[in-house]
């Protein structure tokens, strides 16, 4: 027969390990939360650098071209103006089907990098 005071430590030591194992899910939780966000932040970063390197690169091939019909039309400025207006046309056009074009790939993609899986997360569940 166990008496009252086994009983009250065997309940002091049920509590104090439920409490362990709580404070263990709150850093756990804590734990996966900073390793999703820095994976994200990390993707985003090095997509940044390579869509900077792109911008770049349009942006040279934009003026070129720019320069280009500028001389095919007899004043450099034509070309840039021309040019210009296509951007108009295209930016009218994003802005349009901006819904379709940005937002749901972009909040697909979000979406898909914090839900996705680490390979060792698979492998030790």
């Amino acid at each position: 027969m166990i008496h009252m005071e086994e009983k009250a430590t065997l309940i002091e030591s049920l509590f104090e390990k439920a409490e362990a194992y709580a404070k263990t899910n709150v850093d756990l939780f804590k734990l996966k939360a900073i390793d999703k966000s820095a994976d994200v932040v990390s993707n985003v970063v090095a997509k940044l650098v390579v869509v900077m390197a792109v911008v770049l690169i349009v942006l040279m091939l934009n003026i070129a071209l720019a320069l280009w019909v500028g001389e095919l039309l007899g004043k450099s400025y034509y070309g840039f103006i021309i040019v210009a207006f296509f951007y108009v046309i295209v930016a009218a056009v994003f802005h349009y089907f901006r819904e379709s074009l940005i937002k749901v790939p972009v909040n697909d993609a979000l979406i898909e990098q914090m839900l996705k899986e680490k390979r060792y997360e698979k492998a030790n569940p």
